[in-house]
C-alpha cells in the first residue's frame, strides 16, 4: 500500500511539473503576424497639438490585442495613447504633443506598436517634425477684462496699456491649426507654468502705460517689479497682500518707503514711527534689526524685532522682545484685526531701550474701552509668559489677573467700574530693569 501511495504522489508531481512547463512555454511562445499600415500623414505637428492618426491593424493567424502610439523626445517617452484592437480593421485616435518650455523646433520619433493576444508585436517608427505654434496673439485674462497681447518677436508677446501698478491674470493662447488646442499659462510655485489659470501677479513700479510681456518658449514674463522698498531694502512677496523686508533700523533715522502710491492713506503705527506734517517718517525703536511687513489689505506696516535671522525673543538679561497675545487689542484696529489667541497675529512691543517695551493703543479703536483679556509673552508663540508673580502694576485702569480676580494669571483686564476714554490714546510700558521676574506695567494716558 505504501508503494502505491508513493507511486501516486510521484506521478502527480511529474504531471504538475509537466503542466507547469507547458504553461510557461505557452506564456512565452509568440505566434501570429501582426501588421500595421499607417493611413495618415504624421510627418509634422505643433507642440501642443492633438495629433490625429489613422491606421489599419491586422493579423491573419490570431486575434489582436492593442496598438500603442508613443512619442519620444530623443530617448524619453513623453506621450502615449493605447487603443484596444479586438479585430482586424481601421483604427484612429489622437496623441498629445506636449507643450514644454525651452524645447526648440526639432525632430521627434513617433512609434506604433501593435500586439496580438500571444504578445507578439510589430513596431513602426516615424520621424516627426515638431515646431512651436505661431500664435497670432495671446490674451491676458484678468477678473475684470481681457487684454490682447500682440506678437512683438519670435515667441514674444506684449500688451501695452494703461495698467494699474498691480495686475493679476492668466494668459490664454488660441488654437493654432486644425489639430491645435487652446492653452493657458498661470502661476504655479511662484513661476509661470503651462496648464494653470491661477492668476499671475504682475507688478510695475507705478501705474500708467507700460507693457506686460510673455515668451511662449521660455515662459519668461514681466514685469515682476517688487517696487516696494524701505530704506532701499526691496520687499519680497509673501502673498498677494503681504510683502516683507528685513533690515537694520536706527532710532530717530528717517524712514523712506518707495513704491506705495497711496501711502498717505496708510495707518502709520505710532509706536514704531513718528510721521511729521510734511510726510516725513522717523523710526522710534532702538537700533536693531526688524522685520517690516507691508499689509496691503489692512494698509499698515507690521513691525517685529529680530535677532539675526529669527524673530526676537526675551532674553535672560531683559533684552530682546515682548509680545502680546489675547483679546481686546489689535492693530490697526480691533474691528478688522483683533489679535485674539492667534499667535500669528501676536503684537511686538516696540523696544525703547533700558529694558523697556511699549505699545500705544487708542480706546475704541485699537483696544476695547472696557473689556480686555490679553497678556505679555516672551516670544511670538506659546511658551514663556508673564504671570501674576512676574509682573505687577499700580494702574487704576488696568489690573493683572491672579486667577481668582476675573482673569487668568497674568492676563490684563479693565478695573471694575472703570473704562478707557474712547478716542484717547494710552501708552502701556513694560519695564524689566529690575529683572524679568519683576516686570512693572505702567499705563499712561497720552
Amino acid at each position: 500500500m505504501k508503494r502505491l501511495i508513493l507511486n501516486f504522489l510521484l506521478g502527480t508531481a511529474a504531471l504538475a511539473a509537466l503542466y507547469s512547463c507547458k504553461k510557461d512555454e505557452k506564456y512565452v511562445y509568440q505566434i501570429g503576424e501582426p501588421k500595421i499600415e499607417l493611413k495618415s500623414d504624421v510627418s509634422s505637428a505643433h507642440f501642443g497639438d492633438s495629433l490625429v492618426f489613422k491606421l489599419h491593424a491586422s493579423d491573419q493567424e490570431i486575434a489582436l490585442s492593442t496598438v500603442k502610439v508613443q512619442l519620444f523626445f530623443t530617448d524619453d517617452k513623453v506621450s502615449e495613447t493605447i487603443i484596444r484592437t479586438k479585430e482586424n480593421g481601421e483604427y484612429s485616435g489622437k496623441i498629445l504633443i506636449p507643450f514644454y518650455k525651452n524645447i526648440p523646433n526639432g525632430k521627434a520619433t513617433l512609434k506604433f506598436v501593435l500586439q496580438n493576444i500571444s504578445q507578439k508585436t510589430t513596431e513602426q517608427a516615424y520621424e516627426i517634425e515638431l515646431t512651436r505654434p505661431d500664435f497670432p496673439y495671446l490674451n491676458l485674462v484678468t477678473e475684470s477684462k481681457s487684454y490682447k497681447m500682440e506678437k512683438v518677436g519670435p515667441n514674444e508677446y506684449a500688451a501695452t496699456e494703461s495698467f494699474p501698478f498691480s495686475v493679476k491674470g492668466y494668459i490664454h493662447a488660441p488654437k493654432v491649426g486644425a489639430q491645435g488646442n487652446e492653452m493657458n499659462f498661470g502661476w504655479v510655485n511662484n513661476a509661470v507654468d503651462f496648464g494653470s489659470i491661477t492668476e499671475i501677479p504682475f507688478s510695475n513700479s507705478t501705474s500708467g502705460v507700460y507693457s506686460i510681456k510673455f515668451n511662449t518658449l521660455t515662459y519668461a514674463a514681466s514685469p515682476f517689479i517688487i517696487a516696494y522698498a524701505i530704506n532701499g531694502t526691496v520687499y519680497s512677496r509673501i502673498d498677494d497682500d503681504h510683502f516683507k523686508a528685513e533690515l537694520e533700523l536706527k532710532n530717530g533715522e528717517k524712514v523712506t518707503i518707495d513704491g506705495i502710491e497711496d501711502l498717505k492713506d496708510w495707518w502709520i503705527d505710532p509706536d514704531y514711527f513718528t510721521q511729521k506734517s510734511d510726510g516725513t517718517i522717523n523710526f522710534n525703536g532702538i537700533n536693531g534689526k526688524y522685520r517690516v511687513i507691508a499689509d496691503f489689505k489692512m494698509k499698515y506696516f507690521v513691525v517685529e524685532a529680530m535677532d539675526g535671522a529669527n524673530l526676537a525673543t526675551l532674553k535672560a538679561d531683559g533684552t530682546g522682545a515682548i509680545w502680546i497675545i489675547g483679546e481686546g487689542i489689535g492693530k490697526p484696529n480691533i474691528a478688522a484685526n483683533q489679535v485674539g489667541w492667534n499667535t500669528d497675529k501676536a503684537l511686538c512691543l516696540v523696544p525703547i531701550g533700558n529694558k523697556k517695551y511699549q505699545i500705544t493703543v487708542k480706546a475704541g479703536e485699537s483696544i476695547h474701552k472696557d473689556n480686555i483679556n490679553f497678556k505679555f509673552f516672551h516670544q511670538k508663540n506659546w511658551g514663556g509668559e508673564f504671570g501674576a508673580t512676574t509682573i505687577s502694576t499700580e494702574s487704576d485702569l488696568i489690573f493683572i489677573g491672579t486667577g481668582t480676580n476675573g482673569r487668568d494669571s497674568g492676563n490684563l483686564g479693565i478695573v471694575a467700574g472703570k473704562s478707557l476714554t474712547v478716542g484717547e490714546s494710552y501708552i502701556l510700558t513694560v519695564d524689566l530693569s529690575q529683572g524679568n521676574s519683576k516686570a512693572v506695567l505702567t499705563v499712561v494716558k497720552k
